[in-house]
């Protein structure tokens, strides 16, 4: 209907239509109206949680607005940084027409009637969030989304609610694409539509169908009838979907020279923001390992490793049960399997170490070394339990210090954790002979684990930013990339067992490449296996 009245006021000239218009705007008692396309079918959406934007100037925060004004009794609306709320606030209050009802004390509330109230708020640290709990709300509008952690807006989207019969909850979370690997939850979220390995893709405001499994996962379910029983419970799924919009369908910014500014942004911010969430991040100028280059190593990977390359080390970041996870990082030379992940819950807290070190032996092969993180002293048992089983274990400290030094045998480091990440740095590093060994599974929790940390050179050696600082950045633990780095940190290689591998046949063949494991006469190992 919408799209049939467009393409009458389209026949009209400018100045009928715009009567027109007015007239229309003038009948009606909303006070606010969204604009023809993206931002009408955003509005009208009968999704319960809705991911609108994709680019600037898409009305992302006037929608925003615009449903907790008409649609909704109750809203939540919020941003990152209280200080982001004031242009949210100003036309907050112009759509109100005055500043009745409105107190601006921290956090700024506006009393529109006495049954409809917009609540303002931010959650600036990991955990401020827990602020709304017991808060119900009927509209959860988060403005900037991917500025928030995953674990924030899930938080939050637990307590959209209402006791009125008939009003309808939802939440919103408006946005651009993000600028940092820590905002790739939202493609994780929004799978079907953002992740183009996604099997069954969606299209654009189709609604999909999703529950939380009893790992709290999404788990993907054929249509709002598809329930499972998830701890003795009957679970409903709820709805999902991805309305894209950009300057272009916001008509106030099309006919201004918003988008000629929006194409003179510098890269790479002007094509991050204008790609749809399909674009690479802009890396922090100190960040230890460079963001392309897990890309680079997530597309070298393959379903299977190397034939006959055997498993060499096994990365295990140790889980005090609870919600972390215990992860295990196998790795064949530079070829890392996908990450095996124990639940924490599943862990019997009472023969912790006996059933840890099973896991571990199950998946082992070859003779694999196995790492162990035992700065928590949560892995102690475990690496116990192995040792007295006669496996190979290492143990793994990331505060001691360290005697290791960089490739090039310049750099020092303060700490282990310091000199095994910059270790794998130098593993990625695409532009060393041969090119990077390193191929690692697809996984958005991965590259924000091993992208976020940060360095600073000092005295004592380059000192890598504090696990703690990272975890309170991502709102969790880097389970996931510690593992990985443990395990690239001890164990065979192929620089170390090349001709060991080359006994069993076929190594240079395989790799497509010529082994370059350089002995005293500094000649490639093919030139000694010929001498000899």
């Amino acid at each position: 209907m919408i799209d049939d009245l467009k393409g009458m006021l389209e026949r009209f000239s400018p100045e009928k239509a715009q009567e027109v218009i007015s007239d229309a705007i003038e009948m009606t008692d909303e006070k606010w109206i969204p604009n023809p396309g993206p931002q009408t079918r955003a509005y009208f959406c009968e999704a319960d949680v809705l991911l609108y934007g994709g680019e600037p100037g898409g009305g992302k925060s006037q929608l925003v607005l615009g449903l907790a004004f008409n649609a909704h009794r109750r809203a939540l609306v919020m941003r990152r940084e209280y200080g982001d709320l004031d242009r949210l606030v100003e036309d907050a209050l112009k759509i109100h027409g005055s500043r009745d009802g409105f107190n601006g004390s921290p956090p700024p509330k506006l009393r529109i009637t006495n049954d409809k109230i917009i609540d303002f708020a931010a959650a600036h640290r990991i955990g401020d969030e827990q602020g709304q709990m017991g808060k119900g709300h009927d509209l959860l509008a988060v403005d900037e989304a991917t500025h928030f952690a995953e674990s924030q807006i899930r938080f939050l989207m637990g307590w959209v609610r209402t006791e009125l019969p008939g009003q309808r909850c939802r939440t919103v979370l408006a946005t651009n694409p993000p600028l940092t690997a820590e905002g790739l939850w939202v493609t994780k979220m929004f799978a079907p539509w953002l992740d183009p390995r996604y099997p069954r893709p969606a299209k654009e405001g189709e609604l999909r169908w999703v529950i939380s499994d009893e790992d709290g996962d999404d788990l993907w379910v054929d249509d709002q009838d598809d329930c499972r029983v998830i701890r003795d419970k009957l679970i409903r799924p709820t709805s999902r979907t991805y309305i894209h919009s950009s300057v272009r369908d916001n008509p106030w910014y099309a006919a201004s020279d918003y988008e000629r500014q929006l194409d003179a942004m510098p890269e790479p911010y002007r094509s991050l923001l204008m790609g749809g969430f399909k674009t690479s991040f802009k890396d922090q100028p100190n960040q230890v390992i460079p963001t392309a280059w897990v890309q680079a190593a997530q597309k070298r990977w393959t379903q299977l490793p190397p034939e006959n390359v055997p498993m060499c080390a096994i990365g295990v970041d140790a889980s005090g049960g609870g919600d972390d996870p215990m992860v295990m990082a196998v790795r064949h030379d530079g070829w890392y399997d996908r990450l095996k992940k124990i639940p924490g819950k599943e862990i019997p807290m009472d023969r912790a170490g006996s059933f840890c070190a099973g896991q571990v032996i199950s998946y082992r092969r070859d003779d694999a070394t196995v790492i162990i993180d035992l700065g928590g002293g949560f892995g102690s048992s475990m690496y116990e339990h192995l040792k007295t089983n006669n496996i190979e274990v290492k143990g793994y400290k990331g505060a001691e210090s360290s005697t290791r030094r960089s490739q090039e045998g310049k750099l020092k480091f303060t700490n282990t954790r310091s000199a095994a990440y910059w270790a794998m740095r130098e593993a990625l590093d695409p532009g060393q002979p041969g090119g990077s060994p390193i191929a690692l599974p697809d996984d958005p929790e991965l590259i924000a684990d091993l992208t976020a940390p940060t360095y600073e050179p000092t005295p004592a050696g380059i000192k890598l930013e504090t696990k703690e600082k990272v975890c309170d950045r991502l709102g969790r633990s880097t389970d996931s990339g510690d593992a990985v780095v443990m395990a690239w940190w001890e164990g065979a290689r192929e620089t170390s067992h090349a001709l060991e591998w080359a006994e069993q046949g076929g190594f240079g063949k395989r790799m497509k490449r010529i082994p370059q494991m350089i002995g005293s006469d500094r000649k490639p190992l093919s030139a000694q296996r010929r001498v000899a």
